[in-house]
């Protein structure tokens, strides 16, 4: 009996992975694919009974491949399952559908559920090859007979199959107990990839609408306080919801940081300067009864990631570590070289082979149980009293790991503090030059006129505003096509294109194209509170991209806006 063969289409690893277990698990074959372009070549090479294909991917996305599967002669019959946590809205489905998918399943769902889903499929696909193949001149009751003897045909296989598959785990106990353990481990593997990309979903999700209200309430209470002036009672109020609204925009990073969804600009770093430029602020934190010790690597090899990252993982780290200790301690931070071969990476799974530069940040505090090792990177999860943390600290340090492709080892006992060590990898490329941080520089103003983008009309106003205190020229649109009709019945220069992300109509990649076909030198600066997944690939923005991460000050957006303006 022919075993169904499976063509999985996802560029994370992880989830061709799991996907991959599941699948072998319930008796397909499966080969996998990394972007459109390569699942296209693999099944004109050997077609499959079954593609199952995520959206967003680089090279060639989710649309475009379904798109070319249906226009080959060879595929186009062949069922096409779209199975994604990225475009998960009832329009996204309806697209989907309309290209030619056979179905579309949002991430994260059940694996019985989901494997029901594919059952079926692959059940109708047989069905209905049947019935395309029926000559026209065929007698309807020869044809219904030919069909069910060919699905009893398949049935007696299927037995037969199973029969086998019955006596050789007769055979073999030691092996069917092997067998079910490995599938309780995939099993429990895939329930926690599906609870992680729940919480991105959810990440995603409340970031956008959060991130909006956000921009709206610091924008307004930072312009009520710059026309307060120093002596008006109603400052230090002010100064209480700045604070607050902060605070709120740090979980909120905190959220995406831990979702891999953060957009994140990396350079080329040497990680021993940037720890030095962080021990000062680093002993405020810990606290004088704790002693800070920094033990560099000397020769350490470079790394590439966004500098902010860094910052993040020390800062959460070494404030997790002054927590546990009690009284009079030390923290040590300390860098290191790291080579895995192959032979080392066989016995530990979450490794690959390669060189690594090393971050340990060790403490002398209580040490952790196993029961809390386990849930230390659960987000919200705390064993502080309440008031007393979010939980957000070592999940943010989680995702900004993940993200840039490194790993985490954590070795603890109880009342004999804890060892965190980041692996992150090496960068080899020297022809780029390191990245140092410049000294402040006061807010730049301009005369350019700029075409301001935005659908929620509170941000469209504060933004103007801002702009119009810093001199320049402000064109405002709510939508695109009012931005495009804007662009052409101006007579003047537009120098600067400054659009959200996410709009209605089309999305701000799209209306800058565009407008360029207008203004051929026309600048860009997109903002968005969702991620920046429309103009980054896996949310990391290619060079030349100019962004700004909703909620930002009046001093931000001057900063941006005149990089923006000043790049060649």
């Amino acid at each position: 009996m022919k075993t169904n063969r499976i063509l999985i289409v996802d560029d994370k690893e992880e989830n061709n992975y799991l996907l991959r277990a599941m699948l072998q698990g319930n008796g397909y074959e499966v080969e996998a694919a990394s972007n459109g372009s390569d699942a296209l070549l693999k099944a004109r090479n050997n077609p499959p009974d079954l593609i199952i294909s995520d959206i967003l991917m680089p090279v060639m996305d989710g649309f475009a491949l379904c798109r070319e599967w249906r226009k080959d002669l060879r595929l186009k019959s062949i069922p096409f399952v779209f199975y994604t946590a990225t475009y998960t809205d009832e329009r996204d489905e309806k697209f989907a559908l309309s290209i030619g998918a056979d179905r579309f399943i949002v991430k994260p769902q059940e694996p019985d559920v989901f494997m029901e889903i594919i059952r079926k499929t692959t059940r109708q696909s047989v069905s209905q090859s049947t019935v395309q193949a029926k000559p026209p001149e065929e007698d309807e009751s020869i044809y219904l007979k030919q069909y069910n003897e060919t699905l009893i045909r398949k049935l007696e296989d299927k037995m037969e199959q199973l029969e086998k598959t019955n006596r050789q785990l007769e055979q073999n106990i030691a092996g069917r107990k092997l067998a079910e353990k490995e599938r309780e481990r995939l099993q429990v593997q895939l329930v926690q990839a599906q609870k992680m990309e729940s919480i991105g979903r959810l990440a995603g999700g409340v970031a956008h609408d959060f991130n909006n209200m956000l921009t709206a309430i610091l924008g307004h209470t930072e312009m009520a306080m710059d026309k307060l002036g120093t002596t008006q009672p109603l400052l230090e109020d002010l100064q209480e919801v700045q604070k607050a609204a902060t605070r709120s925009a740090d979980l909120t990073r905190q959220l995406l940081a831990f979702a891999r969804k953060q957009t994140i600009t990396p350079k080329v770093l040497e990680l021993n300067d940037t720890v030095e430029r962080m021990l000062k602020m680093l002993r405020r934190i810990i606290g004088e009864n704790i002693n800070l010790v920094w033990i560099p690597y000397i020769n350490l090899w470079q790394i590439k990631m966004d500098a902010s990252q860094l910052d993040q993982i020390l800062t959460n780290l070494c404030v997790n570590a002054r927590d546990a200790v009690s009284g009079v301690g030390k923290i040590t931070i300390r860098t290191e070289n790291a080579v895995f071969n192959e032979a080392f990476c066989a016995t530990h799974e979450d490794l690959v082979p390669g060189e690594y530069v090393l971050l340990t940040v060790s403490d002398t505090g209580c040490g952790m149980d196993k029961e809390t090792l386990t849930n230390i990177f659960e987000p919200f999860f705390t064993t502080k009293e309440i008031g007393k943390g979010t939980g957000m600290g070592l999940p943010t340090v989680y995702g900004i790991v993940k993200q840039n492709n490194g790993f985490i080892d954590v070795t603890t006992e109880l009342g004999k503090g804890a060892t965190f060590k980041i692996y992150l990898p090496r960068h080899v490329d020297k022809a780029e030059q390191l990245q140092v941080k410049g000294t402040a520089t006061s807010v730049s103003r301009g005369h350019e006129t700029i075409l301001l983008v935005e659908d929620e009309k509170v941000i469209l106003n504060m933004t103007r505003t801002m702009l119009d205190g810093f001199g320049y020229q402000v064109l405002v649109a709510g939508t695109p096509s009012e931005a495009i009709r804007l662009a052409e019945k101006y007579s003047g220069e537009i120098h600067l294109l400054l659009t959200d992300v996410v709009l209605p109509e089309m999305n701000g990649r799209d209306l800058a194209k565009n407008l360029m076909s207008i203004y051929p030198d026309i600048k860009r600066l997109f903002m968005s509170g969702y991620t920046a997944s429309v103009i980054a690939s896996h949310g990391i923005l290619d060079d030349g991209v100019n962004f700004i991460q909703k909620p930002f000050s009046s001093k931000n957006l001057a900063e941006k806006v005149r990089a923006a303006l000043d790049r060649q």
